[in-house]
Formats: C-alpha cells, sequence, structure tokens
C-alpha cells in the first residue's frame, strides 16, 4: 500500500517546500516535488486517488 498522496503534499507545505502539478493522465495526476524556494525537482508523486483532485482544488502548484 502506497502512502497518502495528500498527507504527502501536506507535509511537503508544511516544511515550506513547493509542489507543481506536471501531468494528467487520465485519473493519474504527477506532481514534482521542489525544493523550498521552488527550483530543483527533488522528487515526483503519482496517484490515482480520487481524493486528491478535491485537495488540488484547481490549483496547479502549492504557491499559487
Amino acid at each position: 500500500m502506497s502512502e497518502d498522496p495528500i498527507a504527502v503534499l501536506s507535509r511537503w507545505e508544511a516544511a515550506g517546500a513547493v509542489w507543481r502539478v506536471v501531468a494528467r493522465d487520465g485519473n493519474a495526476v504527477t506532481i514534482a516535488l521542489c525544493q523550498c524556494d521552488g527550483g530543483a525537482e527533488v522528487g515526483r508523486l503519482t496517484s490515482t486517488d480520487p481524493r486528491l483532485d478535491g485537495y488540488l482544488a484547481g490549483r496547479t502548484r502549492s504557491d499559487d
């Protein structure tokens, strides 16, 4: 079982780091996890969890 994508993004934001949606493919969303300054990508999260769309609420990045 993979980790809850909403928990991952919540922790990422709480730490002051930035995420950006980089792709949507059918039900899957891929999100780049970036350094606190919004610079270099340090990881990616891909999820088909239907709750993720509600969490994103139309945002394409955490610093919108």
